[in-house]
């Protein structure tokens, strides 16, 4: 059994240092201590050295989350539950893998060999090695001694160092020693204004409308376009370097802007559908807690999945700068028109 800063200070040290993801049991004395030093009110055989948490609302918006703070200079964890790693798998395989984006993971081992567990774990238990295998996701044993940190830690970041893709620990019971949890909750956020720009006038094309979203932007905007034709379209009205196209999962966009945002000072732009938005609506509520002021998430709402053939989404149901409201963003709009989404954006910047 190790004290959670026998792991933490030598991976510091080695440049992760960003951490999110979703709480686990098994986890508590690792993550009760990430969270009280990014709260500023921790400290340990580290010093007071730099460690960010970002709480997730789930797995796959976790991975998401350190992608993106991996493209502004983190190295990144992701802890979670093995019950969770199945959302996980999502952006492990389709974001992780083609954009080639490392981060080391931590997922427990409920439902262990030996270990009496409740009912619901014991599938994901028999299997969680070899699903890691199967996305081909290294992994090794969560170290349980002092002495085997800094090995095992030497070849999960000399892996993702070398070939640009996530490995992972395996923690079973028992392993970290208990630490309690030295932090304070959040603060609600103060309810921001939501500004009404509708017109009736017929909705403009997407095109169109990121046409004119990159009228109003700096040239050192950064934009995450989500998976599908926004992405495509985006790059057949301008490639920028600045310009990242999720080809893949699905939803992801928003948390990977957020953790770009948190780690950089120049404006970044999420341009995200309905549907991708519906698909990880928590993300908002983390977005909302955490406050980026340099972030603007932009929903193009058709109320279609366009890319699979316009089926519809639920999206009629659902005001998306409302919800943004109640998630605590400082600011919504909501606009059916050109220049209505120019004032929009130009005022959020």
């Amino acid at each position: 059994m190790i004290d959670a800063d026998d792991f933490l200070t030598p991976l510091r040290a080695r440049g992760y240092d960003f951490f999110t993801g979703v709480p686990c049991s098994f986890l508590t004395p690792l993550i009760n201590k990430v969270v009280g030093a990014s709260a500023g009110q921790g400290s340990g055989s580290g010093g007071n050295a730099r460690m960010d948490y970002v709480p997730a609302a789930s797995e796959g918006e976790a991975v998401a989350i350190a992608s993106g703070a991996w493209l502004a200079g983190r190295g990144t964890v992701v802890m979670f539950q093995n019950s969770g790693l199945g959302n996980a798998v999502n952006p492990l395989t389709s974001l992780n893998h083609p954009f080639r984006i490392p981060s080391l993971v931590v997922t427990t081992w409920r439902g262990g060999p030996g270990l009496k567990d409740e009912p619901q774990h014991e599938l994901m238990g028999e299997i969680t090695p070899d699903l890691l295998d199967v996305i081909r996701v290294p992994h090794l044993p969560f170290p349980t001694e002092a002495e085997a940190v800094t090995p095992a830690l030497k070849v999960a970041t000399g892996y993702m160092e070398t070939e640009n893709l996530p490995f992972a620990f395996i923690m079973e019971q028992g392993g970290v020693k208990d630490d309690g949890l030295d932090a304070t909750p959040m603060p609600a956020p103060d309810l921001g204004p939501v500004t009404d720009l509708f017109t009736g006038a017929d909705l403009p094309g997407r095109m169109k409308s990121m046409e004119a979203v990159l009228e109003v932007l700096p040239d050192d905007a950064g934009i995450i376009a989500t998976t599908g034709k926004c992405g495509r379209e985006l790059f057949t009205i301008e490639d920028r370097k600045q310009h990242l196209y999720q080809v893949g999962s699905m939803g992801g966009a928003a948390g990977m802007g957020l953790g770009a945002a948190l780690n950089v000072t120049s404006p970044i732009i999420v341009f995200d559908g309905d549907g991708a938005a519906l698909m990880k609506l928590g993300t908002l509520a983390t977005i909302g807690s955490m406050a980026p002021r340099n972030l603007i998430h932009i929903v193009f709402d058709n109320g279609t999945y366009d890319s699979t053939g316009g089926q519809p989404t639920t999206a009629p149901a659902v005001r998306f700068a409302r919800v943004a409201q109640a998630c605590g963003y400082a600011a919504g709009w909501e606009a059916d028109g050109l220049d209505g989404l120019k004032q929009a954006v130009a005022e959020a910047l």
